[in-house]
């Protein structure tokens, strides 16, 4: 009988559901993080929620372990690195949530538009000032939401129902969805630009960290108002304290936070116009009960008929040789995603040469997931990568054959936008991968975690004028990959740095850089 261990305060529905399901079960809510390591020992199976930290010690720890499982969505106090190296499932539940996410995210919308938490304390102190409190109204205010997952959604249909005009940014939501929904799909700084209420519903990655910045509130309106339920980070706190001492935008609510919990003296304890609450967005009765019943049914389907539901971390079975172009096919596709920066139609990968003869459908799924990384973050992974696909109506095309010129395999990753973007690579003998070709531009690029990508004229003085930028910003330059269509034509450049780019930098090298085509900070 397989055995697990509860190590955190879940509901005792989860306990029932395991045992009952054949499933040896024990909960020990009360462990110190030290201890942890030591308790895991003999498990097979292992469930959190959020306050244990599942690190690599504990993983290491655990030698019999097969599964872990965290009751909730987020899984960033998982070491899924460290998992799936030892060949350990990590699932989460990422449905359970989601009215609990979306109603907190527009209760504190709603408390920031009337002030209910200054009045309620005012009052109970002993005041009574009813003008101090004046409010703003929903009704025919625009609500912009930055993300249209089921959270995004489900407040964007809330704040249809209060009279609000609702305009969205969703690289991969289909416009004929937002239509039959009766939201307006924008860009990033036009929702910015239009909104009286603006809401976060993205996930946490590299690239939406520090997403809401000063440029971001420079655009906003100074009636506007931010709320960020989703993760701590995307919202640059010191841009936003900033915001908020200049009168920049009118007032925020916020439940997450950089550092949780937020330093005693953190500044966004200050303001009579920010509403601020401890990670409450999962908060209720229900959401708890969900996330406990359905991570207990995952695990008992998994022990009995060993079916994965939720797995953050699951491959598709994989021929060894073909391990290196999986891995190929991930990066081109989230090179070739983050190139595009907008909507993505449709995703074609061709596998050509000796590998197109094995399956690869691996490298399919894994090029799906490179894709939509970026706005999917953790959450997409090789077994659900089509099924997301599926719902942003991003069309998969798969072709094999086995002719190629020039190298022995090549996978090309073509997407679908505007505009479109096709990027191939191969491996070569010593297990490196390439990126060979980018948009018909012959490269030979290593690829690296921060890079700077630049279209240009290909005439002399353009790359000096990129190297004395960098140089007064005290950019480290790594390597240097250049193609181009011809002399004198158009030109493409690659550059790996030390850390990550700021939007800052790329705004000053495309005012710097006459007839500057392309530029964009890429991460990987």
């Amino acid at each position: 009988m397989p055995r697990v261990l509860i190590a955190d305060d879940v509901a005792p529905e989860c306990l029932q559901i395991l045992r009952r399901g054949e499933v040896s079960a024990d909960q020990n809510a009360k462990l110190a993080q030290e201890e942890l390591a030591r308790a895991v020992r003999g498990y097979d199976g292992l469930i959190v929620r959020s306050r244990v930290q599942v690190t690599r010690e504990v993983i290491e720890a655990g030698a019999e372990l097969r599964i872990v499982g965290r009751a909730g969505i987020g899984t960033d106090n998982i070491d899924v690195d460290a998992a799936t190296r030892r060949g350990i499932l990590v699932m989460n539940t990422p449905q359970a949530n989601v009215t609990a996410a979306a109603e907190h995210a527009f209760s504190l919308l709603l408390s920031l538009a009337r002030n209910i938490p200054r009045a309620d304390a005012k009052l109970r102190a002993g005041g009574w000032d009813r003008k101090l409190f004046t409010g703003v109204e929903l009704e025919g205010k625009t609500l912009g939401v930055l993300g249209m997952g089921k959270i995004g959604k489900q407040v964007a249909r809330y704040g249809q129902a209060f009279g609000m005009k609702v305009v969205a940014y969703d690289p991969y939501l289909a416009e004929e969805q937002a239509r039959r929904m009766d939201i307006h799909l924008v860009s990033i700084d036009e929702l910015l630009e239009r909104s009286d209420f603006v809401t976060v519903h993205v996930p946490m990655t590299e690239q939406t960290r520090n997403l809401i910045n000063r440029d971001s509130f420079a655009k906003m309106k100074k009636s506007a108002r931010l709320v960020n339920a989703s993760r701590g980070g995307i919202v640059n706190e010191e841009a936003l304290v900033e915001a908020l001492k200049s009168g920049r935008i009118a007032g925020a609510a916020i439940d997450v936070f950089e550092i949780e919990p937020p330093p005693a003296d953190h500044a966004l304890r200050k303001f009579d116009n920010v509403v601020v609450t401890p990670h409450l967005g999962a908060s209720t009765e229900e959401a708890q009960l969900k996330v406990a019943v359905d991570i207990a049914q995952q695990f008992v389907d998994y022990f009995k008929h060993g079916r994965v539901r939720n797995a953050v971390n699951l491959s598709l079975p994989t021929e060894p040789a073909l391990l290196p172009y999986q891995d190929l096919a991930g990066t081109l596709g989230h090179l070739a995603s983050q190139m595009v920066g907008g909507r993505v139609d449709s995703i074609e990968i061709t596998v050509a040469g000796a590998i197109a003869e094995g399956d690869t459908r691996a490298l399919s799924a894994a090029a799906v997931c490179g894709v939509l990384r970026p706005i999917c973050g953790d959450t997409v992974n090789l077994v659900n990568a089509a099924v997301l696909a599926e719902e942003r109506q991003v069309r998969v095309i798969e072709t094999r054959r086995k002719d190629v010129a020039d190298y022995k395999n090549l996978v090309t990753v073509r997407l679908g936008g505007q505009p479109g973007r096709t990027v191939s690579g191969t491996v070569l003998e010593g297990k490196t991968p390439r990126v060979v070709d980018v948009d018909g531009y012959d490269v030979d690029l290593k690829v690296a975690p921060h890079m700077l990508c630049m279209i240009y004229p290909d005439i002399p003085g353009v790359v000096g004028r990129f190297g004395t930028v960098m140089g007064r910003r005290g950019i480290n330059i790594g390597s240097m990959t250049v193609g181009r269509t011809g002399r004198g034509q158009r030109a493409i450049i690659f550059v790996t740095v030390d850390e990550p780019i700021s939007l800052q930098v790329v705004d000053e090298l495309r005012r710097d850089i006459e007839g500057l085509e392309f530029i964009r900070a890429i991460e990987l």
